[in-house]
């Protein structure tokens, strides 16, 4: 006699508790803000830093997880902003001077304008991802600004005027615009967190932090980030209203009063830069001309070739051929324990005329399309949406009006490089990373624990049986203000609770 086997049925997994929350795939992109923190070739030999390498397993553990979950990768929108500036990068890498220069060029603008933007875009899911990468852009701008305002008080920094003085981080002084770009951009994340509407503790630290981080970018002795980070926080606080931004003007002016005019900030180095910034036509220093003359060089090579450029890596080799006999050999680098260098000059110090110079009137236009259509779509949204996503918006507006102010001073290179990447991926996340509607990049919610009943819940705030998906939380981002009206705020997701966006059967109302 034989006895059957009762039927196979699968262990039943008990969802995970509140206690029991995944970590958020954005930890990937804070890794790579926290890598910059360390110091890499103290002695200025330069080579890549390992948060390049970092970045580009960022891009592949987000390719990963996109297999897996055999999610949509971007939103039409998305995909088309940030693939604009791939044809003219592969045009012009087939007009490169050699076939490893074309690779190289290729694959770095890759990584910093598609790839790693693209990556940050997919793995930042809501609001609460937003801010965690704001505040790990903060703490390392007070690491690095701690560390440069020491080099200063301890005249222990790259030379400036021959003076070791000028604060480098540990970037050292082959990479000075460094800890100034790092600086910026965190003083710039602080301020967008301030201006939100978060607790007033979290706001009034934020503001802390935003004040802590002026003597750092002052001793940076960086004219361009001074100018870009001036016109960023002027376009945050004109965002978050009219009122606001007159205070806080007041009250940021009269800080810098005090720090410029106090004990140890106002020194006569700090003023006649100052100064200088205002007389760059009439009596400009040595690298002003220097600037001026690889600017006019770089003209010179798109009035050549108009259309497709010299070709990627191909300034060097062309600057020569058309620039002045104003131009400099090199620049001169030491301190901050590295020895004495001539770094010669090998690009325009303008992302705008290097992509003119390289990429030609196809490459310009394609980059110059897709960071207006973040921008202005971002704006846009920033007016648009409900207070609780004001502070997201502000971060990466403000980021972004940074990067594009900064693009007139200068170019990518060095390690900081990568956080150019990173805000170009926030500002698409913001402006058409599909949060406004709980697309492929994520739902703009705040994230929190379930507040599902039902077998299906998952992270939704349905309670019908089916519930899941995010048809709750895409109700949640329509009921903040997202300038739709009525049930066309909340979409498929601002249906009544007991119509819950699930798979399924609707089961009938109890009686």
């Amino acid at each position: 006699m034989s006895h059957a086997l009762p039927p196979h049925r699968p262990a039943h997994r008990c969802p995970p508790g509140p206690g029991a929350r995944a970590l958020p795939p954005v930890l990937a992109v804070v890794a790579v803000v926290a890598l910059l923190a360390v110091e890499f070739a103290p002695g200025g030999a330069g080579g890549p830093h390992p948060a390049d390498a970092a970045s580009a397993l960022v891009v592949v553990y987000c390719a990963a997880r996109l297999a897996r979950d055999r999610r949509r990768p971007l939103t039409p929108a998305a995909a088309v902003v940030l693939a604009l500036p791939v044809a003219g990068i592969a045009l012009a890498a087939l007009h490169a001077p050699s076939p490893a220069a074309g690779l190289t060029g290729l694959g770095r603008y890759l990584q910093v304008f598609v790839l790693l933007p693209a990556a940050v875009a997919l793995l930042v899911r809501e609001r609460r991802d937003v801010r965690l990468l704001a505040w790990s852009l903060v703490g390392l701008a007070l690491w690095q600004g701690a560390v440069g305002v020491h080099q200063y008080a301890t005249a222990t920094g790259a030379s400036y005027q021959g003076e070791p003085v000028r604060a480098v981080g540990t970037f050292g002084p082959q990479d000075v615009m460094g800890m100034a770009t790092v600086v910026s951009l965190g003083l710039v994340a602080a301020l967008g967190l301030a201006l939100g509407h978060a607790p007033v503790r979290q706001r009034v630290v934020a503001a802390g932090c935003a004040v802590a981080l002026l003597p750092p970018l002052a001793v940076s002795f960086s004219r361009g980030a001074w100018i870009a980070t001036a016109v960023a926080c002027v376009a945050q606080l004109l965002l978050s209203g009219v009122r606001r931004a007159l205070a806080v003007g007041a009250a940021v002016a009269a800080c810098a009063v005090v720090l410029v005019g106090g004990p140890g900030l106002g020194t006569a180095m700090l003023q006649e830069r100052l100064d200088s910034i205002t007389r760059v036509a009439d009596a400009p220093d040595q690298s002003v001309t220097d600037r001026y003359a690889m600017w006019a060089a770089a003209g010179d090579m798109w009035r050549e070739r108009p259309l497709t450029g010299v070709g990627l890596k191909g300034f060097p080799g062309h600057r020569d051929a058309h620039a002045s006999l104003a131009l400099s050999s090199g620049s001169d680098t030491e301190g901050a324990g590295a020895a004495f260098r001539r770094q010669p000059l090998l690009s325009p110090h303008n992302m705008y005329l290097l992509i003119l110079a390289e990429q030609g009137l196809t490459g310009l236009l394609a980059f110059a399309g897709s960071w207006l259509a973040l921008l202005v779509r971002g704006v846009r949204k920033v007016r648009c949406r409900g207070a609780a996503a004001r502070d997201c918006g502000l971060v990466a507006c403000g980021l972004l009006v940074w990067q594009l102010t900064d693009f007139a001073y200068a170019d990518i290179g060095g390690p900081s490089t990568v956080l150019t990447a990173v805000s170009l991926g926030l500002a698409a996340w913001w402006a058409v990373g599909g949060g406004e509607d709980g697309g492929a990049a994520g739902p703009v919610t705040d994230g929190g624990a379930s507040a599902a009943t039902g077998p299906g819940g998952g992270g939704s705030l349905a309670t019908g049986p089916g519930a899941g998906g995010g048809g709750g939380d895409r109700a949640t981002a329509g009921a903040a203000g997202d300038c739709r009206k009525g049930a066309a705020a909340g979409g498929a997701g601002g249906r009544a609770p007991s119509r819950a966006a699930g798979a399924g059967p609707q089961e009938a109302p109890a009686r």
